[in-house]
């Protein structure tokens, strides 16, 4: 344990005029896991990249040493690094399914990497394959071998990842953001996954996230990194113990915590929404005359009510209905059933968003707010595009008075207006959209997992934002997410999804204290903590 397998010596890593790695120095020791923490943009995956000299060509970097294993490779050919990357280092990606090819079988992909490292005939290089996809514990190794990309799950993504990562038996694997898109209880399975493939191959790991809590179960040491400088380093239980570094301690102070749950209000509060057997059902068709056998029901007779300033947390794993519940309620999905009492209005669920009146109530903010946002468009045009169509009656100058004022309320400089959705942070452009769904006033705002893919300081100041336009105009919120945690700090009521169905709902403290139903406990044990020392 105390001989160091990777060692890097006064990294630097510039693009243009811009230091992004600014002379760092860190070791990995043989089987430990290392763990490089702190925001996006910091550099991690930066360093990592460096490591394995996979930086894009307008990219400039020098090193005093990089070596594995006492073999420098700062000196190596390309032709010689070849046969380090993937052999002798392994890397696991944050998003698999950009990584993986949509062309090629899972079992293709696999033993392409096998292929490149080994000398083996074509039948054992199959067996290598089904070896590993069995060492990823991937159901069904068999069929899956000769499936694509699409059609396997994010956690089957992850665990292919994983297996072309091992293929090369490297003796160090890197992990980038390996878990940050994935629901809490598939976190576990490949957070789990990870540590018995280490004790069982020996295999260094390098960490790279920004989930505190997860590397708190996980590293052996940690390196923070802000700015492209590492700012302190530590064993895991001194780190949370004592941590030196203000950024360090900021870190560890935004934090969700799910025991900080939000009290329910002794007073009877008036409803806003009421939601009785909600249906989604899409069909499934077959035969030469398309003809319908069945249904995918997606929701299945959901009913609940969000009071008039309150959250109602929606959580579950992905594919359990949340998002498509919080898109048929604004008819983006197709409701099959239900009925709706808003504000006092009663509507059948396929009649409820006929009139534009009703649309400009129920806005929603979408997960990923660059994709949500039209790129070619000024953030001025994007937040006024709403308006335009909802709320005809203002007249141009007073759209973009209200534009400005937007930017004000979600703490953005009044500049924005002329810049493009490219040019902001992730956190900037996830403001740029709650402004965008608050420009027609309306009373219910349905954020879709509207933090799942934030760091957690960013996560914490999006938070409170919402916390505060909720208390400055009373408005309710349908928070779709997996994140309980998260839910502790911001909502009132929670309703549990699983199939299709809510099978548990209630005040927040109640739930994630006192969870009824077996599911909503299997949800909150998987819940990534800080570990006690």
């Amino acid at each position: 344990m105390t001989e160091v397998l990777l060692k890097v010596e006064g990294l630097q890593v510039a693009f243009k005029q811009d230091k992004v790695v600014d002379d760092i120095s860190f070791d990995i020791k043989c089987g430990e896991t290392f763990a490089l923490v702190g925001e996006s943009g910091s550099g991690k995956s930066i360093t990592a990249m460096s490591v394995l000299r996979l930086l894009p060509s307008s990219a400039r970097m020098q090193a005093s040493d990089i070596s594995l294993a006492g073999e420098s490779l700062h000196e190596k050919s390309e032709v010689d690094y070849c046969q380090v990357r993937g052999k002798k280092i392994g890397l696991i990606f944050q998003d698999p399914m950009s990584s993986l090819n949509p062309v090629m079988s899972i079992g293709e992909q696999i033993g392409e990497v096998i292929q490149l490292h080994f000398s083996l005939t074509k039948q054992q290089r199959r067996d290598r394959v089904l070896h590993l996809l069995k060492q990823v514990e991937m159901p069904q190794p068999e069929r899956r071998i000769n499936e694509y990309p699409h059609q396997l799950s994010g956690g089957q993504r992850q665990r292919v990842m994983i297996a072309i990562a091992l293929a090369g038996e490297p003796d160090l694997l890197i992990a980038d953001e390996p878990t940050t898109a994935l629901d809490v209880t598939i976190q576990a399975q490949i957070l789990e996954l990870l540590k018995s493939i280490q004790q069982q191959t020996g295999m260094a790991l390098w960490l790279i996230s920004h989930d505190l809590a997860l590397v708190s179960n996980m590293a052996d040491r940690i390196a923070v990194m802000q700015k492209g400088k590492i700012v302190e380093t530590a064993v895991t239980h001194t780190f949370f113990q004592h941590a030196q570094h203000p950024y360090s301690q900021q870190l560890l102070a935004a934090l969700p915590d799910m025991e900080s749950c939000r009290k329910n209000q002794a007073q009877a509060t008036e409803s806003l929404l009421k939601v009785d057997d909600f249906k989604v059902y899409y069909p499934i068709r077959k035969g030469i005359f398309k003809r319908v056998v069945d249904h995918v029901r997606a929701v299945d007779g959901v009913s609940f009510s969000i009071a008039k300033g309150k959250t109602l947390a929606l959580v579950g794993e992905s594919g359990c209905g949340k998002t498509t519940l919080g898109k048929g309620l604004l008819n983006l999905s197709p409701a099959s059933a239900g009925r709706i009492i808003f504000d006092g209005a009663e509507f059948e669920a396929q009649q409820m968003v006929a009139s534009k009146d009703f649309r400009a109530q129920m806005q929603i903010v979408f997960q990923d707010p660059y994709a949500a946002m039209n790129p070619r468009m000024l953030v001025g045009d994007i937040i006024e595009e709403g308006m335009q169509s909802l709320r005809p009656e203002l007249s141009s100058a007073e759209r973009q008075q209200r534009v400005v004022s937007l930017l004000q309320q979600v703490d953005l400089p009044e500049s924005s207006v002329l810049r493009y959705p490219h040019e902001f942070s992730g956190g900037q452009r996830q403001r740029i959209c709650i402004a965008r769904a608050l420009a027609v006033e309306p009373k219910l705002l349905i954020c879709d997992e509207p933090t799942s893919a934030l760091d957690v300081s960013v996560q914490a100041q999006i938070i409170r934002l919402l916390k505060k336009i909720q208390q400055q105009q009373g408005l309710s919120y349908l928070f779709i997410t997996h994140d309980l945690a998260v839910v502790g700090e911001l909502a009132d009521d929670v309703a549990v999804m699983y199939q299709g169905k809510i099978v548990e709902q209630g005040g927040v403290e109640q739930v994630l204290t006192q969870p009824r139903h077996e599911y909503t406990q299997t949800l909150i044990a998987a819940v990534p903590k800080l570990k006690e020392a």
